[in-house]
């Protein structure tokens, strides 16, 4: 098993107790078929856990973990985030990306000018969120069609992001240029 350096990505949060063995309902982000298979997770402020089982229970799965045994173990848990090892999630079908392929990633403009570096992607319910760092400071962009697009490595997985001709102008304006418009 990787060290703690291992990268990884968060897949969801704990929602607390199933049952009275231990089990413990996790909200997935994503598609939670894609972590039944897992033999392992990261649960922020415990470390890497052996999941013993995963079972399907919407919103997400219902994980048995080593060393989670009673109900009150498991009430513990509730509220922290849960990560998974990027090189043992499976491979996503065409047209979705792990936010850890995205980080990183330079964004260009329709015209193919460099304009910053995704740093982060946040969850927005809805709809996914860059985080952009370029020269006036800090971004958050839309991960949504029209106006951003993944450019693809031969591999088929995303190589770097493009605005789009849709994409609003101001797009990458900072909080302190939009506030000296308004004077």
């Amino acid at each position: 098993m990787s060290g703690p350096a291992t990268e990884r990505t968060r897949v969801g949060h704990l929602l607390g107790p199933h049952g009275v063995q231990g089990g413990v309902k996790l909200f997935v982000l994503g598609d939670q078929t894609q972590l039944l298979t897992l033999s392992r997770v990261f649960v922020e402020g415990r470390g890497w856990l052996k999941v013993r089982r995963a079972e399907p229970l919407a919103p997400g799965i219902v994980l048995h973990l080593a060393g989670v045994t009673t109900r009150e173990a498991a009430e513990e848990l509730r509220g922290l985030n849960v990560f998974a090892a990027d090189a043992e999630l499976p491979a996503p079908e065409d047209g979705v990306y792990y936010y850890h392929e995205l980080r990183g990633l330079e964004l260009r403009s329709a015209g193919g000018e460099p304009l910053g570096k995704v740093t982060d992607v946040q969850d927005a319910g809805h709809q996914d969120l860059l985080v952009v760092t370029h020269a006036g400071g800090e971004s958050l962009v839309p991960l949504q069609a029209p106006y951003v697009e993944v450019v693809l490595n031969p591999r088929r997985r995303p190589l770097s992001l493009r605005l789009t001709e849709d994409a609003p102008d101001n797009l990458l304006d900072t909080a302190e240029a939009s506030k000296d418009d308004g004077d």
